[in-house]
């Protein structure tokens, strides 16, 4: 069948978060299972782009608002990322740098959208499943059956994914007429609590909806940031499928950002050797537990918690741990984090910003990922690091409850904890302290968890299982 995703991430095009990694390996996994997956997504001026060969497959006009839109579909040459790769330009709204972030993000994912329509409607053969993911592109199902040019695409099948049910592009009904010609009969379909809504309108509209873990979909019923009598009303067609991760790009035995590749079988003496390289960038001891962070440094991340955590876990432990954080995001957070160097030099350090190879190098080199999440649907960062070696540390919460088991219970692996809290942390930190003693138990726990199935073929399976329901 002929599946066509449509998204604003793509890794390695675009990427804030897990959305661009699932969006950059499942349709790979679907076209290796013999289906055709493209991808859509807007043009951003990424390095992506000036680096590779494009022509141009489409153009065309929209209306939105009092405004006329000219936009260009162009397609990547060489089928680089496994699969055909389309972007959309719409001069003045698409052309940028950044995915998010500006005040006209409502203008610039809705032109998107009835961009992507329309051009969908102007092909000579229909797909089978047009696979949407997340709020940015949740209209298209409403469009496609209630809007008068697109009408004819009602008979596709369109399956909706909820990356993060707490962004819903909520819009003001003033922007209603940014919409192209629609039956005013159904502006139900629109609306949740006065608002339009686009991921409740996705929600109702999509023949099938998905969420990134079984975990989440069931947290989505009672803390779904004012849709959960939605979810519950449509639990019917829902469904969680679990994110894979991609084996061909984390892998450590052939991992090109890493310095010393491994795999399961020396995985200690790799390990041992990409913790050296890491210790010496950072200014750490390695011979002591090295607890990273690695992620947006927001509040779905507890992030907030973080300089409490650390700060009370190196002064309780009297120093017995390292911490290395990744990551950007909250400025207030950012300022504590960096301030952070001074007082525990030896013992911590930090890097504000996203680097992919040091993040690469990072998992290689840890001896434990914390993940303190408030909100994480799925979450990939735990899986990467199982994949390398690293043991998580993780609230149960969403697709880390569904990925690690305490290494306390039968068959278990990780450290788990149950609230959103300094103090958890901190206990946490300790048990992983405690655990890192034991030298022979972790080797035991390493070997476990570098072997554990989280490839994307299981998963792609299931979502085609989903479209053929």
């Amino acid at each position: 069948m002929e599946i066509i995703h449509i998204s604003a991430e793509c890794y390695p095009v675009a990427k804030a978060g897990g959305l661009g990694d699932v969006v950059g390996a499942l349709p790979k996994y679907q076209n290796a299972l013999g289906h055709v997956a493209k991808v859509v997504l807007p043009m951003y001026r990424t390095k992506f782009l000036y680096e590779n060969q494009f022509e141009v497959v489409h153009k065309g006009g929209f209306g939105m608002g009092n405004y006329g839109y000219e936009y260009t579909v162009i397609r990547e040459k060489t089928n680089l990322l496994g699969f055909d790769l389309y972007l959309v330009d719409i001069y003045g709204l698409l052309d940028r740098e950044k995915i998010y972030g500006y005040d006209d993000d409502i203008e610039r994912f809705t032109a998107f959208q009835i961009a992507v329509t329309d051009w969908i409607s102007k092909w000579k053969h229909r797909p089978d499943v047009v696979h949407l993911h997340d709020h940015q592109t949740a209209l298209i199902p409403f469009m496609m059956q209630n809007c008068f040019p697109f009408m004819h695409l009602a008979t596709i099948h369109t399956v909706l994914t909820i990356h993060n049910a707490q962004y819903q592009g909520w819009m003001d009904w003033s922007k209603s007429n940014y919409i192209p010609d629609w039956d005013k009969w159904k502006w139900g379909l629109l609306e949740w609590n006065k608002m339009i809504n686009p991921l409740a309108s996705g929600i109702r509209c999509a023949a099938k909806v998905t969420t990134v873990s079984p975990g989440y979909l069931s947290e989505l019923k009672y803390d779904a940031n004012g849709l959960e009598n939605l979810f519950e009303y449509e639990k019917g067609k829902c469904s969680g499928i679990l994110n894979g991760i991609d084996d061909e790009v984390w892998n450590p035995s052939k991992d090109e950002f890493i310095q010393e590749q491994y795999g399961v079988e020396d995985a200690n003496e790799g390990k041992a050797k990409n913790k050296k390289l890491l210790c010496e960038q950072f200014d750490l001891d390695i011979t002591k537990p090295l607890i990273v962070f690695i992620g947006r440094l927001v509040g779905e991340k507890a992030a907030d918690l973080l300089p409490a955590a650390i700060s009370d876990s190196i002064n309780h432990n009297e120093g017995s741990m390292n911490f290395l954080i990744l990551g950007s995001g909250d400025p207030s957070v950012e300022y504590q984090l960096e301030q952070m160097r001074g007082a525990f030099m030896g013992y911590y350090n930090s890097q504000i910003g996203y680097n992919e190879k040091l993040s690469h190098q990072i998992y290689a080199g840890a001896d434990f990922l914390l993940m303190p999440s408030r909100v994480e649907p799925c979450g990939l960062n735990q899986m990467y690091a199982m994949r390398y070696g690293t043991i998580p540390i993780v609230r149960n919460t969403g697709g880390l409850k569904d990925t690690v088991k305490d290494f306390g219970e039968e068959n278990g692996y990780g450290i788990c904890f149950n609230n959103a809290s300094v103090w958890d942390i901190t206990y946490s930190v300790h048990r992983a302290v405690e655990l890192f003693k034991k030298s022979i138990r972790v080797e035991e726990i390493r070997k476990q968890i570098m072997e554990l199935d989280f490839s994307w073929e299981n998963s792609a399976g299931k979502y085609i299982e989903v479209y053929s329901s």
